[in-house]
């Protein structure tokens, strides 16, 4: 099975106004402008966080468009659920996924169902950036619930331009990502590079250790 890559973390934000103070005051850098998904009634800003030991990195803050039609189905990345919404209006923004990049998503994508996981259909999306369209595939669970609490990533296939090449150094950069409940078989099948670090549960899914101008700054999801 081919390894995947890691190619970015999520951030969930009640507004991305929210979500752009939030990274200011907790990386110290300022986040790009990035565009809307009409897939799911979402829209983002970016920050790269490439290294040489994590080419093509980078972070997403995302949030509900409230200016988008509501999709015909769950939106990514648990955005709908009620109880994440409550935490975003009332402690800020959360990391609640990753994303790793394939090659070969079907392939992929089948090895976590033998591996006993739903990851749910493959998708095809798209926004216009000023470089020209951004084209992927993606694979959401039907109920848009991010696998195993996090633990486990979403699964994505570019077809071309990838966002990084237009965005600047940060300064901000991925050291460390730690990940608690992804099944052996699952880790497996993915082989992840980066190599995450997995410990056991409880805990939460998914925690980052950033270095940015401030520091190392640290990120987990809800546990």
């Amino acid at each position: 099975m081919p390894h995947t890559e890691i190619d970015h973390l999520v951030i969930a934000a009640d507004s991305l106004a929210q979500g752009a103070a939030w990274c200011e005051a907790t990386l110290g850098v300022a986040s790009l402008p990035g565009g809307v998904h009409a897939l799911m009634g979402t829209h983002n800003r970016l920050l790269n966080l490439s290294s040489a030991g994590a080419p093509q990195c980078y972070l997403e803050i995302i949030a509900i468009d409230p200016d988008a039609p509501a999709p015909a189905r769950a939106r990514w990345f648990g955005l709908d659920q009620p109880a994440l919404q409550a935490r975003l209006r009332e402690q800020g923004p959360e990391l609640v996924a990753y994303v790793a990049r394939s090659a070969m998503v079907e392939m992929h994508r089948h090895g976590l169902i033998q591996s006993r996981l739903q990851p749910g259909p493959l998708l095809r999306a798209s926004r216009q950036t000023a470089q020209g369209v951004l084209e992927w595939q993606i694979v959401v669970p039907d109920d848009g619930l991010p696998l195993a609490g996090g633990a486990v990533p979403t699964l994505i296939q570019w077809s071309g331009l990838h966002p990084t090449a237009a965005m600047p150094d940060s300064g901000v950069s991925l050291k460390l990502l730690t990940v608690r409940g992804l099944p052996d078989q699952a880790a497996q099948v993915l082989r992840l590079r980066p190599a995450v670090r997995r410990e056991a549960l409880p805990g939460a899914a998914l925690s980052v250790t950033l270095n940015t101008p401030r520091g190392e700054v640290a990120l987990s999801s809800h546990c």
